[in-house]
């Protein structure tokens, strides 16, 4: 049951991009040099990049807003086709399109993407920008990738080339972007395959080669560059991603303030040094990495999920942009969450019921937001479909962390055992 809007007709996300023109190009191009934060030092370093002219794929990892800027600095002076999420649209459809961006809901297979990137590549000749993790990251370390990547570079033919930002999750975290620290950014592109290669190898080939270069950890980088973040409140919102006690297991208790997080139910607490590290105030250091106590939470949901224990259940506030202008309330409903049934978000809206169903094979990520700045300024999950996108504010503290974690370990259980169906069926035949 969908949504019963007044308009229905969605933005139309099956429309070929036109080709950027070269004023949009020079034009963005201008405003991310002019853009930079101020005070802030960047360098772009380009490696086996010589000789390399379009069309190729880009392939960027995703940190912040400064990602699209310096991608636009390093791929100048070429066009660029930049595949876009529908909340990239808001307010400003007809200066995407001009720009020639390419549409696309969050964590959805969309085959009018694959349509309009051979019109990119083949058609124009141009560089196809895309985000792989599709979101930015939480902790500054390698979201998973889709498997599908390597099926899509595999069909394009033509050279891949990655580029991988340091320094821009340390400056903006996902989980405090309003506030800024002041932290050099470096980026490097590189060529990491060939037309020949990707002519060569399998797609699964291709997807081992596409996933070594996209891995990336902020926090090792910081240690290793010796980089200091003096600002006194560089903890501030940290609990968002580490939502999980480890001395008491307590979850959704944690806070953090200054440079402290600290967990509400048990007392315990942990600083956040200048190069990024965690120290107990009192007792154990249960995880000094902030990446390996993220890890630690991926690892007890999943348990939870082989338990049978693992459900989620809230009543949510719901807000819809199936078009670009402007987001429909559509009010409270009901979301549930779990290994069987994946995403249900069930709600009245115009006297008419909705429901909208994600199974869990057909989501190996979820789009999670903190502090959102489109909607109201609190933590939400956007769970899209095809033609619309509903981003649901929970009622419950400091859950959307969990749900984006157990999202990722629910796919790749189910698939595991789709996988182990098919090695059975050849082995019976």
């Amino acid at each position: 049951m969908e949504v019963n809007y007044k308009n229905k007709k969605p933005y139309n996300t099956s429309k070929l991009p036109i080709r950027q023109p070269l004023f949009m190009m020079g034009l963005l191009t201008l405003v991310s040099k002019i853009g930079m934060p101020a005070g802030i030092p960047y360098k772009i370093e380009k490696i086996g990049m010589d000789g390399l002219k379009p069309p190729y794929i880009l392939l960027s990892n995703h940190m912040y807003f400064v990602d699209f800027q310096l991608s636009a600095l390093a791929t100048f002076p070429h066009r660029v086709n930049n595949v876009a999420t529908i909340d990239g649209y808001y307010r400003r459809p007809w200066i995407m399109e001009l720009l020639g961006c390419i549409c696309k809901r969050k964590f959805t297979t969309d085959m009018h993407l694959i349509r309009s990137i051979r019109h990119v590549l083949k058609k124009n000749g141009d560089v196809l920008c895309m985000y792989p993790e599709a979101r930015y990251s939480p902790v500054g370390t390698t979201a998973i990738l889709p498997e599908s990547l390597g099926m899509l570079i595999k069909r394009s033919g033509v050279p891949v080339v990655a580029l991988i930002h340091h320094g821009n999750y340390l400056h903006t975290p996902f989980w405090n972007y309003r506030k800024k620290r002041k932290v050099p950014l470096y980026t490097t592109m590189t060529k990491i395959l060939s037309a020949e290669d990707v002519a060569e190898k399998s797609w699964e080939e291709i997807n081992e080669i596409v996933n070594k270069a996209m891995q990336y950890n902020e926090y090792t980088w910081q240690l290793e560059n010796d980089i200091h973040i003096k600002e006194d409140y560089r903890a501030e919102g940290l609990h968002k991603v580490l939502y999980q006690c480890p001395a008491c297991k307590k979850e959704h208790r944690m806070a953090s303030k200054g440079t402290e997080i600290f967990c509400q139910e048990c007392g315990k607490r942990w600083e956040m040094d200048e190069l990024g590290r965690l120290k107990a105030v009192e007792g154990e250091t249960e995880f000094s990495h902030i990446p390996d106590w993220y890890e630690w939470q991926r690892a007890e949901v999943r348990a939870q999920i082989e338990r049978g224990e693992y459900y989620f259940s809230d009543t949510v506030d719901v807000h819809s942009l199936p078009r670009c202008m402007r987001f429909e309330h559509l009010g409270e409903a009901k979301l549930t969450h779990d290994p069987e049934n994946g995403f249900v978000l069930e709600g009245v809206y115009r006297d008419e019921p909705y429901r909208i169903e994600r199974k869990p094979l057909g989501m190996y990520g979820v789009h999670i937001e903190y502090d959102y700045c489109y909607v109201k300024p609190f933590d939400c999950i956007d769970i899209s479909t095809d033609n619309d996108s509903f981003y649901c504010y929970p009622t419950k503290e400091n859950v959307v962390t969990k749900l984006s974690l157990a999202t990722e370990e629910i796919y790749k259980i189910q698939k595991a055992k789709v996988d182990a169906k098919k090695v059975r069926r050849t082995t019976e035949q």
